[in-house]
């Protein structure tokens, strides 16, 4: 038996689930990272509960016996369910560690996108060449004119269309080949999480930028890298990269900067301007001074949508005309804070609301805006999801910064 089978702990983002068996359940991986779930009876759940990586396994069998009141659970079928769940990666140990540390990771979001790149080039196409959509770009950048792009990280189907206006503006304003993608993170309570894992899609494998991410670290210090599994199961880089490697493919070789920004509702509750944190005022510094340092120019991607609203996200209330019309007056304010550059003004229209409609783009807009300081900016386009039965609305943008 290996030495963390000896002490058995499970992994972060596991979940039990019911089985079409009334006799079973199913445990699965929440962050995509495995996609096959195992199959576990009621007894072998209540089991697994208590591997926290405080007893050892003979500890464990001790107790079992006590708290099963006497009914004996051989030792062989422990030591059996321990390695099942090591198999299946779903252990805190060196198996699991070894899918965190591989050098690519692997796409996680493929059902919002498809996984055959052909199906795939089609579908971003259609995306383009829809009635609403863009239109395909057909003039390259001659000039850098574009210093960051606001973009959706809602999927395909809801805000596709959305995407194309942001990203056919990129592709015509900047000859940029370094993109730093400043992303919601959705899994994470770390303020700030980078990852040196290359990007993978069924278009191909983005490299990141080692060299960056070096002077990042050197200049930043210490906490980028204290949640590994951040970037696995997060989508909001991933879809960007998904749109740059069609529009790019065949044009020019890119590399991304891929950095997720956690959490600022501690400013929000103090009602304290997020450049008060040290934590966002060095980063705010760090990418400004390696913007300046730099020999090619930088393009940042924000990637992050706006309200969520309704019950799904906890609302008590129904979503009225009134409410999204209000909600999308409240947007209309943040994206003209946004156009102007003012990454104060910003967050003062989701301060004053104590962001009660859960801009989940939040962090990363005021970071951007606060880095890359644009002379102007414009909304390409709006869109506000509703759901058909009435449980939640997302509200998202295209912006394009300019120097």
């Amino acid at each position: 038996m290996l030495p963390h089978q000896e002490r058995p702990s499970l992994r972060p983002g596991l979940a039990a689930d019911l089985d079409s068996s009334p006799e079973s359940v199913l445990l699965w991986d929440r962050y995509r990272l495995v996609r096959q779930a195992l199959r576990l009876s009621y007894v072998e759940l209540d089991i697994v509960r208590r591997f926290d990586g405080s007893l050892t396994l003979e500890d464990l069998h001790q107790r079992l016996h006590h708290e099963f009141n006497g009914q004996t659970i051989p030792f062989a079928d422990l030591a059996g369910l321990v390695e099942k769940l090591d198999e299946a990666h779903f252990l805190a140990g060196p198996r699991f560690a070894a899918l965190l540390n591989t050098p690519v990771r692997a796409p996680s979001c493929i059902g919002c996108y498809s996984g055959d790149p052909h199906e795939l080039r089609n579908q971003l196409k259609s995306l383009f060449t829809h009635p609403r959509g863009a239109g395909l770009p057909d003039k390259p950048a001659t000039d850098n004119r574009l210093t960051a792009a606001l973009l959706p990280h809602i999927d395909y189907a809801r805000g596709g269309l959305t995407y194309t206006w942001g990203f056919r503006e990129l592709f015509e304003q900047t000859t940029a080949s370094l993109f730093v993608i400043i992303a919601t993170s959705h899994y994470s309570r770390q303020r700030f999480t980078l990852t040196r894992q290359n990007f993978q899609t069924p278009l191909g494998t983005v490299p990141t930028d080692q060299h960056f991410v070096d002077e990042l670290v050197a200049n930043y210090g210490e906490g980028l890298f204290d949640d590994p599994v951040a970037h696995l199961p997060e989508h909001s880089i991933e879809l960007e990269v998904v749109f740059l490697q069609y529009l790019f493919e065949n044009r020019r070789p890119i590399r991304i900067v891929p950095l997720l920004v956690g959490s600022f509702q501690d400013c929000v509750g103090r009602q304290t301007d997020p450049a008060e944190q040290d934590n966002i005022d060095r980063m705010v510094s760090t990418l400004r001074l390696l913007e300046r340092e730099s020999a090619e120019p930088i393009c940042y991607l924000i990637s992050g949508d706006l309200a969520h609203l309704g019950a799904k996200f906890g609302d008590r209330r129904s979503l009225s005309q009134d409410w999204l019309a209000h909600s999308r007056a409240q947007d209309e304010r943040l994206l003209q804070a946004a156009a102007a550059g003012d990454w104060a003004g910003y967050y003062q229209v989701i301060a004053e609301e104590r962001d009660a409609r859960r801009i989940c783009g939040f962090p990363p807009t005021y970071t951007t805006l606060a880095v890359a300081r644009p002379a102007s900016g414009r909304v390409l386009h709006y869109d506000q999801f509703v759901a058909a039965n009435g449980s939640e609305s997302v509200s998202f943008a295209s912006m394009a910064f300019y120097h």
